[in-house]
């Protein structure tokens, strides 16, 4: 079916337009395939507003007599009002709305279209790969190895085709070991800590089952994993009763009598339904208007947001400090793999790498640990906190990393390369997004429907100089050493640039950061220049 199929009022003229922090503006609204365009029609306006239709979480029509208004509902939390002239042309734009925000095809998608002049599809998509990865860390050849066991998907749909493992370990062993794990997420290295030669492996958990099973070959690949060392570390990001629990349907945990070189520590972190209810009820809490304190707090509270962000840097410190200062390899892993087991692993990354602090190495942090390591986008950012949806596997798992980085951004100004700015592109793209990285929801999918062939790779967008400048912290001062945020309550805020950011106060706070970073980037080139000639 073609996009015109959907659309059957194409354009409406004399439309109110209704936005925060824009006074109401009457104009022509045009819907085509991927956009909705409100053209200002107003004599000395010349202001559209483009929104991507994948952009809208919910729509709302009420139609009084004669006309309508539509209230959209968007995933970067805006919400507009269109007061349209004519019941029927009403109908028919909202119709157009709901159904073609909802394309569930891929390649119908906006990215397969989207052209911009700068960029080629002919070159390399993304910033690196696990090759590339292995190639760079020298110090890893001794020990560790890079295999294609998954080069055709069938060990593991949700791996890229090549990961990092022991040298010690065969392909046939990982055969082995990829069946004993859930969704065949076996061991992989995902961190090698130069400092002391420490590693980061993660993983789905093992399926010992109600009867205790073992499987020899993963418990060998968890002993290569340390070889050398007295012990290791498993963070599992459930409860001890719920590991308990999931050996009822099939899953597990490492026992101790198997594993007796591995300590195991339950952190219980939130995922699936209760986290996208959590961010539901925050941006329900941000948008009341009753102006009531405790009202407003109670809300806050009630939603457990913050809570989850405090158990995320808690969790990621204490992986961390089992690596950086306790100087033991640690394995990491929840249920799946794809989410909680991602959260951590970035932070405890960001916490003690500063190369993951730049702003390129956080693009490829990001890359690694969640665009090649399997997250599932496609259905964990199907909607956001306004849909009517019924809830099936949406969790904003992705937004609350971002969350988490904006926090330790906020604590430690200086020591990290890029801005508050990316942190709100990134929590903008992955809900709707031009190009094709957060399509799907594995390397294997991306492949299989040509997204790296037909789309642009945001993060390599991104590094564009004129969207590097923007993107950069012109305070960053690169340390060597490990930053380590607090989590006490009090170190801990609402990110107001996200939730809050269509409000007035906000939008004068923003205003008055561009200012001061204009005026510190201008210090910087008086600075060199003064530099230079002194020099001279």
């Amino acid at each position: 079916m073609e996009f015109s199929d959907h659309i059957k009022t194409a354009n409406v003229e004399d439309v109110v337009l209704r936005q925060p922090l824009h006074p109401p503006s009457r104009g022509t609204v045009c819907i085509t395939g991927h956009h909705l365009l409100f053209s200002d029609r107003e004599e000395g306006s010349s202001r559209q507003v483009l929104l991507l239709l994948r952009n809208i979480d919910a729509i709302e029509k009420r139609i009084s007599g004669s006309s309508g208004t539509i209230t959209i509902k968007c995933k970067d939390l805006r919400v507009l009002h269109l007061d349209i002239p004519g019941m029927e042309q009403c109908l028919n734009i909202a119709h157009s709305i709901e159904t073609l925000s909802c394309l569930d095809s891929v390649s119908e998608m906006y990215p397969f279209f989207y052209r911009p002049p700068d960029l080629s599809l002919h070159n390399q998509w993304g910033l690196s790969s696990p090759e590339k990865h292995y190639s760079q860390i020298k110090e890893l050849h001794d020990k560790w190895r890079l295999s294609t066991v998954n080069s055709d998907y069938s060990l593991c749909p949700s791996y890229p085709p090549a990961v990092i493992v022991p040298k010690s370990t065969d392909d046939d062993l990982l055969k082995k070991v990829a069946k004993f794990r859930q969704g065949g997420r076996f061991p992989v290295l995902c961190y090698y800590h130069r400092k002391n030669g420490m590693v980061i492996m993660r993983s789905s958990q093992p399926l010992t089952g109600a009867n205790r099973k073992r499987c020899r070959e993963d418990e060998h690949l968890l002993q290569a994993m340390i070889d050398g060392s007295d012990k290791g570390y498993i963070i599992d990001t459930r409860s001890s009763q719920q590991a308990q629990q999931a050996r009822m349907t099939g899953g597990g945990f490492e026992s101790k009598s198997s594993y007796s070189h591995w300590k195991r520590l339950h952190r219980q972190m939130e995922r699936g339904k209760a986290l996208q209810e959590s961010l539901i009820k925050l941006v329900e809490a941000c948008g009341d208007e009753s102006h009531n304190m405790d009202r407003w707090l109670s809300k806050l509270e009630n939603s457990k947001w913050l809570s989850h962000v405090q158990t995320a840097l808690s969790t990621a410190g204490l992986l961390a400090e089992c690596v950086e200062r306790d100087g033991h390899s640690v394995l990491v892993h929840g249920s799946e793999g794809t989410d909680s087991t991602l959260l951590i692993s970035t932070l405890a990354q960001l916490i003690m790498d500063p190369c993951c602090r730049t702003l390129e190495g956080f693009l490829a942090l990001l890359e690694r640990e969640w665009v090649q390591a399997g997250h599932p986008f496609q259905q964990r950012c199907a909607h956001s906190a306004y849909s009517h949806a019924r809830l099936q596997q949406e969790s904003p798992v992705f937004l609350l990393m971002l969350d988490c980085v904006w926090q330790v951004w906020r604590q430690f100004p200086l020591a990290l390369g890029f801005s508050e700015a990316l942190l709100l592109r990134l929590a903008n793209e992955v809900y709707a997004s031009n190009y094709g990285t957060f399509l799907c929801n594995s390397h294997q999918e991306r492949c299989a429907l040509g997204v790296t062939e037909n789309t642009h790779c945001l993060f390599q967008a991104l590094l564009r100089p004129m969207e590097r400048d923007y993107y950069s912290n012109p305070l960053y001062e690169p340390t060597e050493l490990a930053i380590w945020p607090s989590v006490h309550p009090q170190s801990l805020q609402l990110w107001r640039g996200f939730f809050l950011r269509w409000t007035e106060h906000t939008r004068q706070l923003e205003e008055a950061q561009e200012e001061i970073r204009n005026m510190v980037i201008e210090w910087g080139k008086l600075a060199l220049s003064d530099a230079l000639s002194m020099n001279t």
